[in-house]
């Protein structure tokens, strides 16, 4: 089956037109064609016995990097996948190299100088021979036969130039795995920068999915949540319920308006439009509670949102830079008496540290006399 608006169509007839008119279909004929019929073609005598008949079977690479990444979104063991996937490649990469070899070895004869391959009649014993040959050449691990002729010290050079190549990315590829291991540990941590909020967001979101016809809110609803949408498609509705403004696909999101104390909006913490779900949807929700804690932690995302949100308030015509610009006064207002207040009270705590020092002075003087005339008496 394949999604269609948000919906699992298992239709045969329409899932066969789907694949025919991808484009995977033609690579998959290509490389499921019979090539190995052109042997049977008079004056190729020499064509059986090379792997080139069924390089067309290499058409399907593609699929096969497809079903991997599928398989590593999906797997509960994703680290484990990516080594079992890299030793995969590494041993592949060998085999061909030791093919490579053998072909070259048979092409200057078998057994003819050292470095060649034997000429074993044994296959399994000539393979073996040369796939150990390849993994000294890749791992640059040395100890190889000393190279004769022309051909050989090329292959040799190319072979450690390759072997740096995937060394600098196996390393690469491993450094990643203990990474994404270590980062484990720290995911709980708010981190500085924009990822930190994202991540923090991520850990707070909660799935929900809608049906065909269900409205996700409805114009004038207290706003309590924000939604992001992972599957399906979603229409914004007019105020009559009826006529479509927009549509809105995989990865966007809405609802955050309402969640924010944009000064000056006319709708307050209520919905702006009408949200329906046109197929299934599948949405992250956000509580308000949970994105307050968030942007308390990051006050420049709380900016950047606030701003964007009075954007998106001035092109509906439901800001009111008025009631804005008399809030933003009193804010400021609010502002300077506070910090009034705080010099006060810093005024008092300094009157009140003084008459405290001032008490216990007395104190101490108090009691030295009265030890004094104690020892009199």
């Amino acid at each position: 089956g394949f999604l269609e608006d948000g919906i699992l169509v298992r239709d045969a007839r329409r899932t066969r037109r789907r694949y025919l008119g991808s484009w995977t279909f033609p690579w998959d004929v290509a490389a499921v064609l019979p090539t190995e019929l052109l042997c049977l073609l008079p004056g190729l005598p020499g064509l059986p016995g090379v792997p080139a008949a069924r390089a067309n079977r290499c058409l399907r690479a593609p699929r096969l990097f497809e079903a991997f990444d599928r398989c590593e979104t999906r797997t509960g063991w994703p680290n484990a996948f990516r080594m079992a996937k890299l030793m995969l490649y590494l041993l592949l990469g060998i085999h061909w190299h030791a093919c490579l070899y053998f072909a070259l070895s048979a092409r200057l004869g078998l057994g003819t100088d050292p470095w060649v391959c034997p000429g074993s009649p044994r296959p399994l014993r000539r393979y073996l021979h040369s796939f150990y040959i390849s993994t000294l050449v890749l791992t640059m691990v040395g100890d190889t036969p000393a190279a004769q002729r022309e051909e050989e010290l090329l292959f040799l050079t190319a072979g450690f130039l390759l072997a740096v190549l995937g060394f600098a990315t196996i390393t690469g590829s491993i450094s990643t795995v203990i990474v994404n291991l270590s980062s484990a540990a720290g995911a709980l941590y708010p981190e500085a920068g924009p990822r930190g909020v994202l991540r923090q967001l991520v850990l707070r979101l909660r799935p929900q999915v809608f049906g065909p016809g269900e409205f996700v809110c409805r114009r004038g609803d207290v706003g309590r949540e924000m939604y992001f949408i992972r599957e399906g498609r979603l229409a914004v509705l007019a105020a009559d319920g009826v006529t479509q403004l927009a549509v809105l696909g995989e990865g966007l999101y809405f609802g955050e308006i309402s969640l924010i104390n944009i000064k000056g909006n006319r709708a307050g913490n209520r919905r702006t439009a009408n949200i329906l779900s046109i197929g299934y949807s599948d949405l992250f929700c956000l509580g308000k509670e949970d994105l307050a804690e968030v942007l308390a932690e990051f006050p420049s995302a709380r900016a950047a949102m606030e701003a964007k949100g009075r954007e998106l308030l001035l092109r509906m015509g439901q800001l009111d830079t008025r009631a804005e610009a008399a809030a933003l006064a009193a804010e400021a207002e609010a502002e300077r008496r506070l910090r009034g207040l705080e010099a006060a009270l810093e005024g008092l705590q300094t009157r009140a540290a003084r008459l405290l020092a001032q008490l216990e002075g007395s104190a101490l003087r108090m009691a030295l006399r009265v030890r004094r005339l104690e020892g009199r008496l």
